[in-house]
């Protein structure tokens, strides 16, 4: 965001190159009065991207279930009785007809997610067979496969992958709270593994699950600060599934995720921030909000992963509601999100 847009809205970062935030002044950013917090998130918005252009994205499972991470969210973890089943790996033909199927229905990215904690042995070379082929079909690719090694992460940009999701789920001293299976410096350590390789990075969060504002603030602040910040921005909202150790939390009020949206766009101005999971329970009035605090991504079909999400029809009425629409096949987008669960990222 250029410096007289930060004068307009009456904030700025604390560095000149309008990368690093405080937990601080992100946290300033939640406190302000609902309507100046969009007025301001609104601008920013419009000095970057098309107002009412909107990136469809559909998420594919090639692998459900079987994890053996303990994420308090998750369905696909193994420990948790949840109904989700472990299954194989999706042969290729039924991940390319997956893939024709999303492009018929407009979506322009197309993200396969795997629940795994890390990809084994030829893992990696049947992805790339799959990137490959999504690739050949004109739409921009994206994957989610839990933690990569360098090599690894190399091997799925040659095969033509342009994004890899891998979220901070939340705030570092709200983390083990959450999942113990693996620590915060893994995850910073596959983003940096999926930088030095080329490949774009989506990355955010899930908000929602028991945290504090504060915490909420240091989220978007540790993404922020990324060198550079991700070119996508997935924000989840929890989706309480029974089995999971957060079914019953208390429910996170709808405008807080609102106010979450506007504080991830004013801070990383040139991400594509994304309606992710949990969008399903908010209904149209929110959802438009969030689309007015700056959202310009949504997940597109009828599930994610394991869990439901609106229907593509429904998600076409809402925008034609709205005087918004998707953006066109081979525009230019600047984010993705997947998730391993609930999320996409």
């Amino acid at each position: 965001m250029t410096a007289s847009i930060y004068r307009t809205i009456g904030l700025k970062p604390v560095s000149a190159n309008a990368q690093t935030w405080t937990e601080e002044s992100v946290a300033e950013l939640f406190e302000l009065p609902f309507n100046d917090l969009l007025y301001r998130a609104q601008q920013v918005h419009r000095a970057h991207f098309a107002p009412n252009e909107v990136e469809l994205a559909t998420l594919f499972s090639i692998k459900t279930g079987g994890c053996p991470e303990d994420c308090a969210y998750c369905p696909q973890a193994a420990r948790y009785h949840t109904g989700v089943e472990a299954g194989k790996l999706a042969p290729l033909e039924q991940v390319i007809a997956a893939a024709k199927q999303a492009k018929a229905n407009g979506a322009t990215r197309f993200c396969m997610g795997a629940a795994w904690r890390e990809p084994q042995g030829r893992d990696i070379g049947k992805v790339q067979m799959m990137v490959s082929a999504v690739k050949s079909l004109g739409m921009e690719t994206c994957a989610t496969l839990g933690m990569l090694s360098s090599e690894q992460a190399q091997q799925l940009r040659d095969a033509g992958l342009d994004y890899y999701n891998h979220n901070l789920d939340t705030a570092p001293e709200f983390y083990g709270e959450i999942i113990t299976t693996r620590v915060y410096q893994d995850r910073l350590d596959t983003l940096d593994h999926v930088r030095q390789a080329g490949l774009k990075v989506c990355c955010g969060g899930i908000v929602g699950m028991g945290e504090s504002r504060q915490q909420r603030a240091n989220l978007v602040a540790q993404l922020a600060n990324l060198d550079p910040y991700p070119e996508s921005v997935p924000i989840n909202h929890l989706v309480q599934v029974p089995g999971t150790p957060l079914n019953g939390s208390e429910p996170l009020d709808p405008l807080e995720f609102v106010r979450t949206i506007a504080v991830a766009r004013i801070t990383m101005p040139l991400a594509r921030v994304r309606l992710s999971a949990g969008r399903r329970e908010f209904g149209e009035a929110v959802q438009a909000l969030c689309f007015l605090a700056g959202a310009n991504s949504i997940f597109y079909g009828d599930k994610l992963l394991t869990t439901c999400n609106p229907e593509a029809a429904a998600d076409r009425a809402l925008l034609s509601k709205l005087g918004m629409h998707p953006l066109a096949e081979g525009g230019e987008s600047g984010a993705c999100d997947c998730g391993t669960s609930t999320r996409a990222g």
